[in-house]
């Protein structure tokens, strides 16, 4: 079949849905100023059907990154504000006693829409944090013993900031590995920061992206069409065990007590075929890796103390493996 038909057998579908979402960008950068990479990443997570973990000090646009990108998608998007004295049930819903019918019902909680926003995530203690694993793995939220399916497509977009802020709670690995990607939002250049000034004094107003000029650029019909040609994209064995063998590498690293697990090297494959989609290929070729293996790779992993104190991270680990694998030609 033709890379460009979709699953309906429509010419040209992915073609269109690939112009579509390249026309993202425009339609962001009309609120959020120099944020490309952190757009190129949730558009790449929804492809994958994977959720997001942006990590950056507060006030560089995370927020309004994620309203920007669901109004440019024509998607349902609600907030959760992450504070130490959140429940369970204020993000997955719960049962309400309804005395007209003396009989309980089920009352959905915020993550049933298409993207959460999960405000400051680690700000909340681990038992509520794991309210999510159950949405975030399985799309389905389950009360009273009944499993209750998530809209789709489903994102939960989680902000974070740096662990070494007061009143914040480490993500345990387990949750960390149910996210598909982690992206840092950094402080914004000179030139940048003057034009979020420039266009605050003009009027900007974050709150009203219509008044900004946000328009839907793509949908959801957009993005199933994607993920039918990106299910065709090849992946030859050599790119395969390039992945592996990256993946194992981490798990080799002197610097590492936690490696990179097999589900990590799955979504690094992932990734990478979203990528080379949105390049314009049909296969994926190693630099499509390279470019996808630090967001994708860099919280599934786990610094030896030791090594922190000397001023390692897990993205000049990762880059170290990426120098040193052999890459396929």
């Amino acid at each position: 079949m033709d890379p460009t038909t979709d699953n309906a057998g429509h010419p040209g579908d992915a073609a269109a849905a690939r112009s579509a979402l390249e026309g993202l960008r425009a339609e962001i950068a009309k609120a959020v100023v120099g944020q490309d990479p952190a757009v190129t990443g949730l558009v790449v997570a929804l492809l994958c059907r994977g959720h997001v973990l942006l990590e950056g000090v507060p006030g560089v646009a995370k927020t309004l990154l994620v309203r920007t990108l669901a109004a440019a998608l024509e998607l349902d998007t609600k907030r959760v504000q992450f504070t130490p004295d959140l429940m369970p049930s204020d993000v997955t819903g719960s049962l309400v006693y309804d005395a007209r019918t003396a009989a309980f019902s089920f009352q959905p909680g915020p993550v049933f829409t298409n993207l959460l926003l999960a405000d400051e995530i680690n700000r909340t203690p681990p038992k509520t944090q794991s309210s999510l694993l159950e949405a975030m793995e399985e799309r389905q939220v389950t009360a009273d013993g009944t499993p209750r399916a998530l809209p789709d497509p489903f994102l939960v977009i989680a902000t974070q900031n740096p662990v070494e802020y007061e009143g914040t709670y480490p993500l345990p690995e387990a949750q960390l590995d149910r996210f598909l990607l982690k992206l840092t939002i950094p402080l914004p250049s000179r030139q940048d920061e003057i034009d979020v000034l420039t266009r605050h004094a003009a009027g900007f107003d974050p709150r009203d992206l219509h008044a900004a000029g946000v328009r839907p650029a793509a949908g959801p019909a957009d993005l199933d069409a994607a993920r039918a040609a990106i299910a065709k994209t090849t992946v030859s064995p050599e790119i395969a065990a390039y992945v592996v063998d990256l993946c194992r590498a981490t798990r080799e690293s002197p610097s590492l007590t936690l490696g990179v697990s097999p589900r990590g090297a799955t979504a690094l494959l992932s990734t990478s075929r979203a990528w080379a989609w949105l390049t314009g290929r049909d296969y994926v070729i190693p630099d499509d890796v390279k470019a996808l293996a630090l967001p994708t790779l860099r919280h599934r992993v786990q610094l030896r103390p030791e090594a922190e104190m000397e001023g390692v991270t897990a993205d000049s680990v990762i880059n170290a493996i990426l120098a040193h694998v052999p890459v396929p030609r």
